[in-house]
């Protein structure tokens, strides 16, 4: 796997994936940024959520889950001294649909967490990641 950073300016970049994606990162203005862009942290945190969202969403339509919609909210926190590295992290799953089975939908968050999302595992590295979820019913 292949990227690419390329300064624009101040602290603004466009990373380059080598699927051919493009995404603007920048700073706050009080870093010297133009807030153009997300900051490459909270890149990482969306990086996490959607390696895991691809596993629960893979693992629940295999469990023939009528699943109609997922969303996790992340919420993080970092070490006050530099490097600001993630210390903890919630992911907390909403899953909507029909026949969403508790145990399944709580396995395919451990299998994700343990197994498949390499993001989470390197993320865990340094943080305590925990999660929660909750089941609603579709229309």
């Amino acid at each position: 796997m292949d990227a690419k950073i390329i300064w624009q300016q101040n602290v603004q970049f466009e990373g380059l994936t080598q699927s051919g994606h493009a995404i603007t990162m920048d700073g706050a203005a009080e870093m010297g940024g133009n807030n153009a862009g997300a900051r490459p942290m909270e890149l990482l945190l969306i990086g996490m959520g959607g390696c895991t969202a691809f596993d629960i969403v893979t693992i629940l339509k295999k469990a023939r889950a009528d699943l109609q919609e997922l969303t996790i909210t992340i919420t993080a926190k970092r070490a006050d001294e530099t490097p600001k590295v993630f210390t903890d992290i919630n992911l907390h799953f909403i899953a909507t649909g029909h026949n969403i089975k508790e145990q399944v939908l709580g396995r395919a968050i451990s299998l994700s967490a343990e197994k498949y999302c390499s993001a989470s595992i390197m993320l865990g590295q340094t943080a305590n990641i925990t999660h929660s979820h909750e089941i609603k019913q579709g229309i």
